[in-house]
Parts: C-alpha cells; sequence; structure tokens
C-alpha cells in the first residue's frame, strides 16, 4: 500500500510540475506576442517591448497577491484559471489585430489584455505551490517549481523567434498555446477528478474551450486576411510574417505597395522618383565606378537603376531579411518592377545585419546606397549613428560616394538635419538633397563623400525624373526644410529615435 501510495504522489507531482513548465512557456509566449504585435502595429520595438514586458509582470505581481484570497477547492481554481488564461492568451492575437483599426483607444486596450493575462499566469504559480505543499518538503518544493518555471521560459524563448513566427505566425502561435493551457487544464481535472465535484463542469469548460481554440487555429489565415483588410485600403495580395517583420503587399489596378511591419516602403506607380533619386545624383558624379555595395533596398529596386551603368562589375547587397529577397527575386510581378535585378549575375545577395557585416567587411566599394527602413526604434536607430557611418567611411574608397535615404526633410525637418550633422562628423563632406514623391510627400537624401563631388551633366537613357536640370533643383531647399541647428545620433543617445518619433507624431495628429 505505502508502494502504490507513494507511487500516486510522484504521479501527482510531476504532473503538476509538467503544468508549471506549460504555465511558464505559455505565458511568455503571450508575452512575446503581444510585445511583437504592439511593434508590428505601433513600431518602435524597444519600447513596446519594454513597456509591454513590465505591465506584464506587475500584472504577474497583482495576481500572486490576489492569490492569497482563494482558501478552499485550490484544485478547481487551478484547472478554471487555466481554461481563462487559455481563452485569453490564445484569442489576444486575433482580436488585438481585428480591433486596430476599428477602436480610438487602441493602447488601452492592448494593456488591458496584458493586464488580465499577466494578473491569471500570476495567480497560477502560488496555487500550485499550496496544493503541492503537503506533498513536498519547502526546499524541494521551491526548487522544483522555480526550475521548471525557468526551463518552461528559456525553451518559449528559443522557440517563439526560431519557429513558431516564421511557421505558424501571431495569430497560430496564440491559439495553439491557449489550446495547450486548455489541454493541461483538462488533463489536471481528468486526473483528480475524484478530487473534484465540479468535475463535469469543468470538462465541459475544457471541450467548448478547445473546440473554439483550434476553429481560431483552422480559421487564422482567414483572420489575419480580414484583419488585413480592414488595415490596408487596397487589397492585400501577399502576407508573410518573418523573424525580424510582418510583410505585406497590397495592390489596386497596376499599383503595387509594400508595407512592413505597418509601414509603406514604396509605392509601384511613383517608387522610380525615389529610386531614381536616391542612385543617380550620386553614382552618375563618379568616374568608372566599379563596385558597388547596397545596404538594405532587398526589393531590388535600387539594384535596378544601378545596372544601368556599363561600367558596374560588382554589387552587393546586404539586406537583413532573406523572406524580402525572396519575395523580390521570384514573384513575377515584382520582378517586372525591378526589372529581375536580383537575378543579375553581377550581384552578391547577403542576407545578414548590416551592422555586423560592415564591422567584418575588408573589400572598399566605389558607391554605397543606403537604404534603410525609417529611424522609427532603436534597433533600425543603430545604422544612422557615428559608430556605423564611421564604419562607412572605412569601406568607402577614396574617390567614391554614398548616399543615405534620410526621411522626410518637411515632417521630420530635426531628424533629417540630425542625420546629415551625423555624417558629417564621420569626417565626410554631405550634400543633403530632397524630392517630391507623391506617395510619401517631400523625402530627404544625403550624398556624402571624402572629396567635394561635382554633379555629372550625363544620367543613363530612359529615366523618367532624373536629368540634368531635375538634379539641381533637388539641392536647393525651402525656408521650411532649411538646415536647422542640431545634435547627432551615437550608440550612446540614440537621439534621433526620439526625435524621429516626436515629429512623426506631431505631424500625423
Amino acid at each position: 500500500m505505502k508502494d502504490s501510495s507513494s507511487s500516486e504522489s510522484n504521479k501527482f507531482q510531476w504532473l503538476l510540475l509538467l503544468s508549471v513548465f506549460v504555465v511558464a512557456t505559455c505565458g511568455l509566449i503571450y508575452e512575446l506576442v503581444a510585445g511583437t504585435l504592439a511593434s508590428y502595429l505601433l513600431g518602435d520595438s524597444v519600447t513596446q517591448f519594454s513597456t509591454i514586458i513590465g505591465t506584464y509582470l506587475f500584472a504577474m505581481g497583482i495576481g500572486s497577491y490576489l492569490s492569497r484570497y482563494f482558501k478552499n477547492n485550490l484544485l478547481y481554481w487551478f484547472v478554471s484559471i487555466e481554461l481563462l488564461v487559455g481563452m485569453v492568451g490564445g484569442f489576444s492575437a486575433g482580436f488585438l489585430f481585428i480591433l486596430f483599426e476599428q477602436i480610438v483607444y487602441f493602447r488601452l486596450l492592448l494593456y488591458s489584455l496584458v493586464v488580465i493575462t499577466g494578473t491569471l499566469v500570476g495567480l497560477e504559480l502560488p496555487l500550485l505551490m499550496r496544493i503541492l505543499k503537503d506533498k513536498l518538503e519547502f526546499t524541494e518544493l521551491v526548487s522544483r517549481l522555480f526550475t521548471f518555471d525557468y526551463i518552461g521560459a528559456l525553451f518559449a524563448s528559443l522557440l517563439f523567434p526560431l519557429i513558431l513566427i516564421p511557421q505558424l505566425g501571431l495569430l497560430r502561435t496564440s491559439f495553439f498555446f491557449g489550446a495547450l493551457n486548455v489541454l493541461v487544464a483538462w488533463l489536471v481535472a481528468y486526473r483528480f477528478k475524484a478530487q473534484l465535484n465540479s468535475f463535469a463542469k469543468l470538462q465541459w469548460s475544457a471541450f467548448v474551450c478547445l473546440a473554439l481554440l483550434v476553429s481560431g487555429f483552422i480559421l487564422a489565415d482567414k483572420l489575419t486576411t480580414l484583419s488585413e483588410s480592414l488595415t490596408y485600403p487596397d487589397p492585400v495580395v501577399y502576407t508573410k510574417s518573418s523573424p525580424y517583420q510582418r510583410i505585406v503587399l497590397t495592390k489596386k489596378g497596376d499599383d503595387f505597395r509594400l508595407f512592413l511591419n505597418g509601414n509603406l516602403q514604396f509605392s509601384s506607380a511613383d517608387e522610380y522618383r525615389y529610386h531614381e533619386a536616391l542612385v543617380h545624383p550620386g553614382l552618375a558624379a563618379l568616374k568608372n565606378p566599379k563596385k558597388i555595395l547596397v545596404l538594405g533596398g532587398g526589393d531590388g529596386l535600387a539594384v535596378r537603376e544601378i545596372l544601368k551603368y556599363q561600367t558596374i562589375e560588382k554589387i552587393t547587397l546586404v539586406d537583413l531579411d532573406p523572406a524580402v529577397t525572396e519575395l523580390f527575386r521570384s514573384n513575377q510581378s515584382l520582378k517586372h518592377i525591378n526589372n529581375n535585378a536580383l537575378a543579375s549575375p553581377k550581384l552578391s545577395i547577403v542576407n545578414q545585419d548590416a551592422f555586423v557585416w560592415i564591422r567584418s567587411c575588408a573589400e572598399q566599394f566605389d558607391f554605397i546606397v543606403i537604404d534603410f527602413p525609417d529611424p522609427s526604434n532603436f534597433a533600425l536607430g543603430k545604422l544612422y549613428t557615428l559608430a556605423f557611418y564611421n564604419q562607412i567611411n572605412k569601406i568607402l574608397s577614396p574617390d567614391g560616394a554614398v548616399v543615405i535615404q534620410s526621411t522626410s526633410p518637411f515632417v521630420a525637418r530635426k531628424s533629417f538635419w540630425i542625420i546629415n550633422e551625423t555624417v558629417s562628423k564621420s569626417g565626410l563632406l554631405t550634400k543633403p538633397y530632397h524630392c517630391y514623391v507623391p506617395s510619401f510627400g517631400e523625402w530627404g537624401f544625403i550624398l556624402a563623400s571624402k572629396h567635394e563631388l561635382t554633379q555629372s551633366n550625363s544620367y543613363p537613357q530612359g529615366l523618367k525624373f532624373i536629368s540634368k536640370n531635375s538634379v539641381e533643383e533637388l539641392f536647393s531647399f525651402p525656408p521650411d526644410m532649411m538646415e536647422k541647428t542640431s545634435l547627432y545620433n551615437t550608440l550612446n543617445n540614440q537621439v534621433l529615435v526620439n526625435t524621429f518619433e516626436k515629429e512623426w507624431a506631431a505631424y500625423i495628429k
């Protein structure tokens, strides 16, 4: 009898410890989903993740405190809370995606869900400790519970970026782990049904919750399509969640538009204005350029313009996300837009973080195109710092030039001139300029070199926008875009990100 009793006790302990592992894994997954979703929809990933994590942990503290008021039927309450966590966490991503464009106070809704989820997860561990307190010595209890808790957290943190987001996406990840919570709740209830007076009610609740979550998992693509149809004005023709960003392509008539994390990257109706202005003023001013580096620009549109120069022998394209370069290398419509530039034998594609790649680069280039997204968060802001431009200076040939897309000098005037000042601090001579792109408005660029550049009188045949006369106009700034005294951007201060965020927020209002 003693051996049988001991065996039952061990099974009891291990099942509940398995529950700790699942609780920790699911809890962190919900936290990561909320942070990722917030960065997709609201931008500034560092701020979003920081505030989401802080709020979530605070809410877990609230849950831990509230656990003191649960006096009886602890197994019943544990199973019930587990079911509730599964439903709230499982449906949170879909709920937020669909309502993003429908409600004014989206942040309030987002953080309310984070607080609810965190509070429920915070209740679970104290309840488990009290359930197990008579089964294990205190030191053994604490040791085992926190070991399983931390292992679950590690498992979730590795699984989320490497497998879940690339393979399942945000919505299916939420539904999957919600279902996992519900399955654990049902398993605990079934295993200890003799100790539960309300087993039948809990079992039916678990079946209903599981059916809803599985249905959500199956219909995730339709829910995503619905949410993105509400977010984007034009029909969505392609979506993909990579480990780095949410990629959305829309099409209306002949106009394709690319969005990364909700931010417009180009419209095929007028992108030629942007990319001709980005490439030709600098490249045409060089004598016999041969080796070119493109940082960002995974759509191949800058490469398309560079290939119009017969002297070019080698182009290296460094873009973080292979999902973007593969899309623009394989999609027939997009290959038509970039003239199949990514298939050029002169081109080598490197899918790596440019900030890391450039530090180990031993080559020098005649022309460098820096076409990163705007510095809307600190991960992007590092690519606009003095440290980065110092590395650019090292790999730029003595007679070469570099051009940097530098946001709107009209909307983000201070930000534009911060970029100019930062490039100047690296020792390069700068020539800021701008052009009008209907999809974006006034847009700015910084052309920089080690020696004074003389503008060319000759440009490739077939350009739609750039000519000798139009280039001269680009370098003239009206009073409302003229230079302002500015700081420069470093890794330590990241002043550009904060300035950029304030300027665009004020403009959007």
